[in-house]
């Protein structure tokens, strides 16, 4: 035994016990972002939090109530491992502002779009199994395909999301690797961490190349309706019901504490999913869903979302402003919608190194390098913008101009120097 796992051993007694898979498991470089910017004099640009104080609590209220005086007992006992039918006939209106035409029977709620996700990894991913994703790609999902220990083969993305060139080539290469592609994972509107979307010309491409190939599409929906000028283009489940797995949530147009997500997906898929839903959790929270259909038939929901619209428009503006002003330089995605902008550093200046001096000067991103599985992306960074306002954006922003600049001096100067 060597000195360090004599050393993990005489903290954790059961390390030899573990599954394979569980040495997988880490602390994400978001998740370990949070210990410091709960801090309140830090401004976290850092967590993709939605604004909830958008959502007035006295509607929250009404709908309790409406909801414990119509369905109370219920709300408080067990539920079907499928989920609310109710809801899921309501998500059918959801989807349609999307395309989407969908049977209730094939739509699953899960436990948030994450558990969704997690569930499909479960069914479909083996050791060492393809998944092929955006680069970059969300680092929610990249932690979940990691403890399936599969490989993520990262696909060029510009600003008109995914390249259907890129997408072939990788799949050549992957097939002449030897290796077995299982899904393509995507992102498609407003994507974490980029904040572009898959273009309308792009998307029937994307589905003709994975239907030749054989390989399912997961396609996360969970900013799609957030957009600030222009609906996005129809949904890729809208185009192909056989090929396409859909992820949807309400964490980002109603509240995340509620944890209610769904799937749809192809009836064969659905049945899995359902057996592994209920062999995960049994039924989904009864509670949240109920909560959140009450929402749906009696609130404006339409008109929150368009508040929402409002809310995050003002803070995206606020960041570019800010961007603008402070490091005109580099350079920023425009997002047409979501909580994300995704910015490139000078040459020779590393996000994740960077971190704690941006911290120091109280203010939090999150590192390139949490968005990519192969530990590439150091000099990237993503700037949510959802949830401070947009005066602390701009403070927050300014800050962070302020570590960069010093480290393009630095860098500058030692360059001179070495001549």
């Amino acid at each position: 035994m060597t000195e360090s796992q004599q050393q993990a051993n005489n903290l954790d007694s059961w390390l030899d016990s573990y599954a394979a898979r569980a040495q997988t498991l880490a602390v994400s470089e978001v998740r370990a972002l949070f210990s410091v910017v709960s801090r309140p004099e830090v401004v976290s640009l850092a967590g993709g939090m939605p604004y909830v104080a958008a959502l007035p609590q006295e509607l929250l209220q009404q709908t309790y109530e409406s909801m414990m005086a119509k369905r109370g007992a219920l709300a408080m006992q067990y539920g079907s491992g499928q989920g609310d039918l109710v809801l899921r006939d309501q998500i059918r209106d959801l989807m349609a502002l999307e395309g989407i035409s969908s049977s209730v029977e094939d739509i699953v709620i899960t436990t948030g779009s994450q558990h969704g996700l997690d569930l499909l990894s479960g069914l479909f991913l083996d050791n060492g199994d393809v998944v092929l994703a955006e680069g970059p790609s969300y680092v929610g999902a990249l932690g979940i395909f990691n403890h399936y220990e599969a490989h993520v083969e990262h696909v060029y993305t510009d600003d008109a999301g995914i390249s259907p060139e890129a997408l072939s080539e990788a799949i050549d290469r992957m097939k002449a690797q030897g290796r077995t592609i299982k899904f393509l994972y995507l992102v498609t509107n407003f994507a974490n961490p980029s904040g572009v979307t898959l273009s309308a010309e792009r998307r029937p491409r994307i589905l003709e190349i994975c239907k030749r190939e054989h390989i399912l599409v997961v396609e996360d929906n969970p900013y799609g309706l957030l957009y600030f000028d222009q609906p996005v283009p129809d949904a890729l489940r809208s185009m192909d019901e056989d090929g396409v797995v859909y992820l949807g949530s309400f964490s980002k147009i109603l509240v995340p504490g509620f944890r209610v997500g769904y799937v749809l997906a192809p009836p064969a898929i659905r049945d899995k999913l359902v057996l592994a839903n209920e062999s995960a959790i049994l039924c989904p929270t009864s509670f949240g869903q109920m909560m959140i259909s009450e929402y749906l038939a009696t609130a404006d929901w339409k008109g929150q979302i368009d508040t929402f619209r409002g809310v995050y428009r003002e803070r995206r503006d606020a960041a570019l402003a800010a961007m603008h002003e402070y490091l005109p330089k580099l350079e920023t995605t425009r997002p047409d919608g979501g909580f994300y902008l995704w910015v490139t550093l000078p040459d020779g200046i590393d996000s994740k190194a960077m971190l704690p001096l941006a911290v120091k000067e109280l203010v939090a991103y999150t590192p390139g390098t949490a968005f990519y599985g192969d530990g590439t992306g150091h000099n990237k960074l993503r700037v949510c913008y959802s949830y401070p306002t947009p005066e602390n954006i701009n403070v927050g922003i300014k800050r962070l101009a302020n570590v960069i600049n010093l480290q393009t001096e630095l860098l500058e100067t030692f360059a001179k120097k070495g001549k």
